[in-house]
């Protein structure tokens, strides 16, 4: 055997079945005389959280140091996979230095309900936006030699329960809403890794679930690499892996029950050696990063990788007379105690320990900027203090504008548990209040890794930056923003509600005995907002600027039956060098599905100096048009007319026409349950149906009545196996002639 190329077929049953299970709970169980090592696997997904001293210890709290990018609450909304690739690729290097060969993220799960503990983790309410993002970390990454772990497949969209909750979800809710980003970055990227989900799907867990892991994953997708456990996800080893799991994480002690399964045939010798196989070649991708000795980053390079991302997270949603960019000599009042004590990540297992932190008075400080602070509220649940409430009043009236830091502690949302309100802490309610009253010229600030309700207070404000979690370099990033240094360009991935009970899951949240119910299929977020047309504060895909441009020469055309393309200009028609995203939206004129009002199907985020134009260009595939149709098991693309929508927000639409497709041309074969509507639409059937009423006219079969209101109320909707109830006994006679001629029609083709 080749050391550099080993195989399953030099390994004993043993050692084998070892490979399928880690060595402890941050480790793979190497072999390393067959040249298989037993590398270190450990948490992303916003940076290296690698556990300090005992790496074989489940330890959250003591890590290395590591940059702290920003999570995917506030990369997300940057729109920007060339700079999400920037931060994979520094990932990366930070893994290489501390011999980490698999980093533990992205997590794509979508942001089914904003009140998700996770929601911070995870990258968008559309699957699109979310695979589009997101794939440039597994190729930032995986370009450096070290492996992702694309997480959590699936379905894993809530924290209660999270272990054993089945999320029932219909097929086409799955196939539109909960799989693509994971299918995109798949076919796209090849993670080197997939970890599934703790929750059952449908009833069963995802760790046992060949219809995932095996038929979808591989069979469908072609995925090449392996499939781990979440921590403590698999229940079975025998049934995981013969489901197609390669790797049980941590370690059960439980290797013996695969010899055994091999020995008495519940597991095939096959299955074990493609499942090792696997983990053999996830050893040897590792191999050639692992082996560089004495590798050191650049910490500051990445420092500054971090603050470009943290500039690009920011959402500016309110700008009143344009109060931002302030003055370099304005007089300022900064209120609350998050521009001092920064919340700059989640909590949970991605809680890195991050190489230095900047706070946004740290970096007023830096900047040489005068500004007087207030920390207006503590962070913790203990009652507000009066004194701070007044010595932010002082504040405000002393100050031309007020800038008001506000957000949620770490303590009101993480992983483990779900958030039950959109709204921030009382006290800090309050604190807005009385500093509104004083000062008419206020900014919020807030800091958050879900949305927030805006609406009851946003009206009393000049100005909202929406802020999210912006890592390490966030102080930095806030003050590039405020002042002016950076024109905003992040666009909201989630939209914001005008209240919680607005959410097309609330009735459905969080479930109840074991099971949540997916009920509003595929509408979730700015899917059903747009299509029902319900008020939110704002939009998904909305973000102000400093600058200002215009989209124009949009031209839309088909290039093939199921295909169309898009061009347009962007100008920037301002004197301020700034980004603006053009997105792009699909929307079905008609089907015969309920389908949501529109769909992203592009993004291209474009930077401009004063007065440039940019050309962009779309190129639209079979997906941006079709929708899975449990009818077909497949993806269907309906002949039709689609709307395609150019903007800059999911309600902000410069321009739209329409395109004509032909569609795919599938349809489905006929039989006795097709209703005698889809046999007379059918191409086929309806020829056969319009002989089968010449018949009827001839006096050779029962004659279809016509001018007939109940014929007409029911016939189109029945079945032809049910004719008899139009046409009595001789509806059998009917039924027949439709399914023979039927048959000789398909035989004859």
């Amino acid at each position: 055997m080749n050391d550099m190329n080993p195989s399953v077929d030099d390994l004993t049953l043993e050692q084998k079945a070892s490979l399928t299970s880690g060595g402890d709970a941050w480790h793979l169980q190497g072999i390393e005389d067959k040249g298989v090592g037993g590398y270190m696997i450990t948490d992303g997904p916003h940076g290296l959280r690698k556990t300090a001293g005992e790496t074989g210890a489940l330890d959250l709290n003591h890590t290395v140091p590591a940059t702290c990018f920003p999570p995917a609450a506030g990369l997300s909304s940057s729109w920007n996979p060339e700079l999400i690739r920037a931060v994979g690729e520094a990932m990366a290097e930070e893994c290489i230095q501390e011999k980490v060969g698999v980093i533990l993220g992205p997590a794509v799960n979508i942001k089914r309900n904003p009140l998700g503990g996770r929601c911070f983790e995870y990258w968008s309410e559309d699957p699109y936006l979310a695979g589009h993002e997101a794939v440039g970390i597994v190729e930032g990454v995986q370009s450096k030699g070290v492996g992702t772990s694309l997480k959590h497949f699936a379905v894993n969209n809530q924290e209660t329960d999270r272990l054993r909750i089945s999320a029932n979800v219909s097929q086409r809710a799955l196939r539109e809403i909960y799989l693509p980003a994971f299918e995109y970055i798949v076919k796209t990227a090849q993670p080197w890794t997939m970890m599934c989900a703790y929750n059952r799907i449908n009833g069963v867990h995802s760790a046992q679930n060949r219809w995932l892991l095996t038929d979808v994953l591989r069979g469908e997708w072609g995925y090449r690499g392996i499939v781990m456990s979440d921590w403590g996800a698999d229940h079975d080893r025998v049934a995981s892996l013969n489901a197609g799991l390669n790797l049980e994480m941590p370690p059960s002690y439980t290797d013996d029950e695969i010899v055994e399964g091999v020995k008495n045939g519940t597991v095939s010798r096959r299955q074990l050696d493609d499942m090792a196989q696997g983990m053999i070649d996830l050893s040897a991708k590792a191999r050639a990063a692992m082996s560089i000795d004495g590798y050191r980053y650049d910490a500051d390079a990445h420092h500054d990788i971090a603050r470009r991302a943290a500039d690009e997270s920011i959402v500016l949603l309110k700008n009143d007379d344009g109060i931002l960019p302030l003055r370099r000599d304005a007089h300022v009042a900064v209120i609350g105690e998050f521009a001092r004590t920064p919340r700059y990540q989640g909590g949970g297992s991605s809680h890195i320990t991050p190489t230095r932190t900047t706070s946004f008075l740290q970096a007023l400080e830096t900047e040489r900027l005068d500004a007087q602070f207030a920390p207006g509220f503590t962070l913790d649940d203990e009652p507000q203090d009066r004194r701070l409430t007044d010595e932010a009043v002082d504040a405000a009236r002393s100050n031309d504008v007020v800038l008001l830091f506000m957000g949620l502690p770490e303590e009101a949302e993480s992983e483990g548990f779900d958030r039950t309100s959109l709204d921030l802490p009382a006290k800090q309610l309050a604190v807005l209040d009385a500093v509104c009253a004083a000062n008419s010229h206020v900014v919020v600030v807030l800091s958050n890794g879900s949305v927030v309700s805006v609406a009851p207070w946003r009206d009393r404000v000049s100005g909202i930056l929406e802020s999210w979690l912006l890592g390490q370099a966030g102080g930095s990033a806030l003050v590039d923003v405020i002042f002016g240094a950076v024109s905003p360009s992040g666009k909201l991935a989630q939209s914001i509600p005008m209240r919680m009970q607005d959410d097309p899951s609330a009735m459905n949240w969080p479930g109840e005995e074991g099971h949540v119910d997916y009920g509003e299929g595929v509408f979730v977020g700015y899917r059903y907002y747009d299509t029902f047309e319900r008020d939110v504060a704002y939009p998904f895909g909305y973000g102000l600027s400093y600058a200002t441009f215009a989209l124009s020469d949009v031209a839309i055309e088909a290039t093939g039956p199921v295909t169309a393309s898009v061009r347009a200009t962007i100008t920037n028609t301002s004197e301020i060098a700034a980004a603006q995203t053009v997105e792009l939206y699909v929307a079905p004129l008609q089907a015969d599905v309920a389908r949501p009002r529109h769909e992203l199907k592009g993004f291209v985020k474009v930077r401009l100096e004063p007065g440039e134009s940019r050309h962009v260009h779309f190129d639209l595939d079979e997906r941006a048009f079709a929708y899975w149709s449990q009818l077909f098991g497949d993806w269907h693309v309906q002949r039709g007319r689609y709307r395609i929508e150019v903007g800059t927000s999911s309600r902000d639409i410069v321009a739209d026409d329409v395109v004509e497709l032909e569609g795919d041309a599938k349809r489905m074969p006929l039989d006795a349950w097709s209703t005698y509507g889809q046999w007379r639409k059918d191409p086929v059937g309806g020829r056969i149906v319009e002989r089968m009423k010449a018949e009827g006219e001839a006096g050779r079969l029962p004659r279809i009545p016509e001018n007939n209101v109940g014929v007409e109320l029911f016939l189109d909707s029945m079945p032809i196996n049910s004719l008899t109830v139009i046409l009595g006994k001789g509806g059998r006679a009917a039924t027949q002639y439709l399914l023979d001629e039927y048959a000789a029609a398909v035989s004859a083709r």
